[in-house]
């Protein structure tokens, strides 16, 4: 008798499930029928809306895009002109110190001035100012020929 209460239990399962597919298919037709679906001029301009949209989108980030990389570009040049400005007066400040080093050994022992020393430290400051402006020139006009 077990056996039989366990067929009929497998028999009953298989049909509810056949009845409760039938029943969804059924419910699922009648929800779609009650979907209220947007006209064909709805359609078209909403799409026309949202394509517009994203578009727009683009080109603003786009154009945030080459003004940042613009900005990132000449960022950089400027840095490395400074850098190596800075670079060249100190090594140019060494060349000068040696140098007047030199001098103070030529002069037979005598010393200078402490007014001479500070004009020739001022003629190496001019010096120095006249190069780094021509570097940042140099590299202006790089820029301004690779765009």
């Amino acid at each position: 008798m077990a056996k039989e209460q366990k067929k009929t239990s497998k028999d009953k399962k298989t049909k509810n499930d056949k009845k409760d597919n039938k029943n969804f298919f059924k419910e699922f037709k009648a929800e779609l029928k009650r979907v209220s679906w947007p006209t064909f001029k709805q359609l078209v301009n909403n799409t026309t809306a949202v394509i517009g949209i994203v578009l727009l989108t683009a080109m603003i980030v786009f154009v945030l895009d080459v003004i940042f990389e613009n900005l990132n570009k000449f960022g950089v040049e400027k840095l490395k002109a400074i850098v190596t400005s800075s670079s060249s007066e100190s090594s140019e400040s060494s060349e000068v110190e040696e140098n007047a080093t030199e001098e103070e050994e030529t002069s037979d022992g005598a010393e200078q001035s402490p007014v001479a020393e500070e004009d020739a430290n001022t003629v190496t400051d001019e010096t120095n100012t006249v190069e780094t402006t021509e570097e940042v020139d140099t590299v202006e006009n790089t820029n301004s020929v690779e765009n």
